[in-house]
């Protein structure tokens, strides 16, 4: 096992492309590192230029102690899972899982055992004579990551090897990939841009956009703190709600308003945010997760002291034990690059109500028990806690340690 280091990492393609740009990154020993973004952001070229597959323009990757920048990848021992799982189609499962270990002349005990190991922490014992036409895309791609595993390499890379399965699928393959970081501790870097996967896999969360870092941190950090409109935008399903908005302090303290609508902010806010004052009676952009409304005929005594917003729903999307209630405001939506760009990218095919003119459809997540039904009105409560604020002219988000 070994950490991995990219320092000042950079790639230029021909005509002067950055596909990455400065890329400073330190993945700990044994840490689980998810590098995510849009299509084109960069994350599969710093993974491929980690693995040797890519030439670096410039900058320094190091593996262990050791800096690897004109390494061949066989000499990097590293490990690489795909997304199209590159099986040998003519060999069985077990054959597959050996082929590496006998082309470096492996002895033929400690193979069996390799291989036999793999196997069972894989579950795929039962199917080791089969070949890989007789399995299914799951089972394929264990196959895959069990040849990785039995080399027993300093460190695992993973471009995307979730995306060609069902969403059922990729949910126990997910649970199956913790099981076997967990159990295996090797440093792992692994390639999505699901940003689902991303929360649920990683240690850290590495946010890449246009091959620029936004932000490295736990997946709960990137969800309560993140650094920019970008990141804020990107992170999460459904995404962030965002209004351009007035901050106000009043003989009822201080505020935010916009449309119709003021809600009260909390005065522990500016001490958690420090700047945020220097923003009263100016412009700022205001962001609220779906996650911080509920309707407040089920929100019971937890919500007591929230801020009250009357709306009409549009749309509901129900899920079991949650809705998603889609309204208007009287605002129109954020133009600002970094949330068209996060926009651009999000994966979670938001429903788009034709002709909302110059009003923003947001999204409430709350409760099932809620029975809201498109059409009604509803009254949401929202937790001003946790309100978002960013600056509407860099985009930054006001009082994160980062920006400060």
């Amino acid at each position: 096992m070994a950490s991995i280091v990219l320092t000042n990492v950079d790639k230029i393609y021909a005509g002067g492309v950055k596909a990455v740009n400065g890329l400073n990154l330190e993945i700990k020993d044994g840490e689980f590192m998810v590098l995510v973004g849009p299509s084109g952001c960069g994350k599969s070229t710093a993974l491929r230029m980690i693995a040797g597959l890519e030439d670096i323009s410039g900058g320094e990757i190091a593996i262990g102690d050791k800096v690897v920048n004109h390494l061949p990848p066989k000499d990097r021992d590293i490990a690489m899972v795909f997304q199209n799982y590159a099986l040998y189609p003519h060999m069985t499962v077990e054959e597959n899982l050996a082929f590496g270990l006998k082309l470096r002349k492996m002895p033929k005990a400690e193979i069996s055992k390799r291989v036999n190991e793999a196997a069972k922490m894989l579950g795929l014992e039962t199917y080791l004579k089969r070949k890989p036409a007789a399995l299914s895309g799951g089972q394929r791609q264990r196959v895959a990551m069990g040849r990785a595993i039995v080399r027993e390499p300093q460190a695992f890379l993973m471009d995307e090897p979730l995306s060609n399965l069902d969403a059922k699928l990729r949910v126990s393959m997910r649970a199956s990939l913790n099981q076997m970081h967990e159990r295996l501790g090797v440093t792992t870097v692994y390639v999505t841009h699901d940003q689902v996967e991303a929360m649920t896999l990683g240690d850290r969360v590495c946010v890449l956009r246009d091959g620029l870092l936004q932000q490295v941190d736990t997946p709960q950090n990137l969800f309560d703190k993140p650094v920019n409109l970008f990141v804020a935008g990107f992170m999460g399903s459904p995404s962030m709600n965002f209004v351009t908005a007035e901050l106000v302090r009043g003989d009822g303290g201080a505020a935010v308003t916009f449309a119709d609508i003021r809600l009260s902010i909390p005065e522990a806010t500016f001490s958690d945010k420090p700047g945020l004052d220097q923003y009263l009676g100016k412009k700022i952009i205001l962001g609220i997760r779906p996650s911080d409304f509920e309707d407040s005929a089920s929100a019971g005594s937890h919500a007591n002291g929230w801020a009250t917003l009357p709306v009409k729903a549009e749309v509901t999307e129900e899920l079991g034990s949650e809705i998603n209630v889609l309204f208007l405001i009287d605002a129109p939506p954020v133009e600002h690059k970094d949330t068209v760009a996060a926009a651009d990218a999000g994966d979670d095919e938001d429903a788009t109500l034709p002709l909302s003119g110059d009003k923003s459809l947001w999204t409430a997540r709350v409760n099932a028990r809620s029975h809201v039904r498109p059409g009604q009105n509803i009254e949401l409560v929202v937790d001003t806690h946790n309100l978002h604020f960013f600056d509407p002219t860099s985009g930054l988000s006001i009082g994160h340690e980062a920006n400060r």
